[in-house]
């Protein structure tokens, strides 16, 4: 199917809808799901974004300027994973719990605006990773409007170039909980330090990447087209530095570079 058929495809779904409400992370799936329900619901059409320590704040900031810039009427909500029991412990159904806890929350301000439809930003290319997050979604009756129209990641971000949307090129993002290997405790100290991590390399100028924790180590993943920026070796020490004034004790390159779900790589295997 060509991407203007599903795109035709999507509004007529959205437009047999009374109204919507959206989980709205600001990232590149929701950014696009947000503004094509807006222009078929208009005001019907809400964006909720939770606060969390997993999620950055520059995350959170974009989420909110796009839909200021867009009127869209925005509800934000504090969802802190950390308060969910065993949530800490890194278990590999770690997302369950926190797309449960997330959606439950949503759900009620659904109910409180009259709104029969729950949606999420997720598209047929995340069926091919290990998302323990999506059985949480269908107990609680959520939608994927994009992945039920057939929309791939490539597909969303050739529309929303067109469509002018800033996330077009945005690389994807998962909570800051993935950054850590199942089973390895998670604190806020070392979320912190990810964050903080990970916004250094983005002012370096690197685009796609990744910090992952592994105990006092930091891997980094950057794309398989910036790698080569990285062996320098009056950058490699800065980030060494950088690193290691932030609470690393060392830090390495992954020589694969970045990619979605590396954490689930192990999983896959099993």
């Amino acid at each position: 199917m060509r991407v203007y058929e599903k795109l035709n495809q999507l509004k007529e779904q959205l437009q047999k809808m009374e109204g919507l409400v959206i989980g709205f992370s600001g990232g590149v799936d929701s950014t696009f799901l947000l503004k094509v329900a807006h222009e078929v619901l208009g005001d019907r059409a809400i964006a909720v974004t939770a606060r969390s320590s997993m999620y950055p704040e520059r995350e959170y900031m974009e989420a909110v300027e796009f839909v200021k810039k867009l009127n869209i009427k925005q509800i934000v909500i504090v969802s802190e994973e950390l308060d969910i029991e065993g949530f800490s412990d890194n278990p590999v159904d770690r997302c369950y719990y926190c797309k449960n806890q997330l959606f439950t929350k949503i759900s009620e301000i659904a109910a409180q605006n009259n709104i029969k439809y729950i949606a999420d930003g997720s598209n047929v290319d995340d069926l091919g990773d290990y998302r323990p997050g999506m059985k949480a979604l269908k107990e609680l009756g959520v939608i994927s409007p994009l992945r039920e129209a057939g929309f791939t990641k490539e597909d969303i971000r050739v529309l929303s170039r067109e469509m002018g949307l800033p996330t077009w090129d945005k690389q994807p993002f998962a909570c800051l909980a993935s950054r850590f290997p199942y089973g390895n405790k998670i604190t806020e100290e070392k979320l912190v330090m990810i964050d903080k991590a990970e916004q250094y390399l983005m002012d370096l100028g690197f685009k796609h990447l990744r910090v992952r924790c592994h105990g006092d180590i930091a891997r980094i993943e950057v794309s398989p087209s910036e790698r080569r920026k990285m062996f320098n070796e009056e950058l490699m020490d800065q980030i060494y530095g950088q690193f290691k004034k932030l609470g690393f004790q060392y830090t390495s390159l992954d020589l694969k570079g970045y990619r979605t779900g590396s954490m689930n790589e192990v999983i896959k295997k099993v």
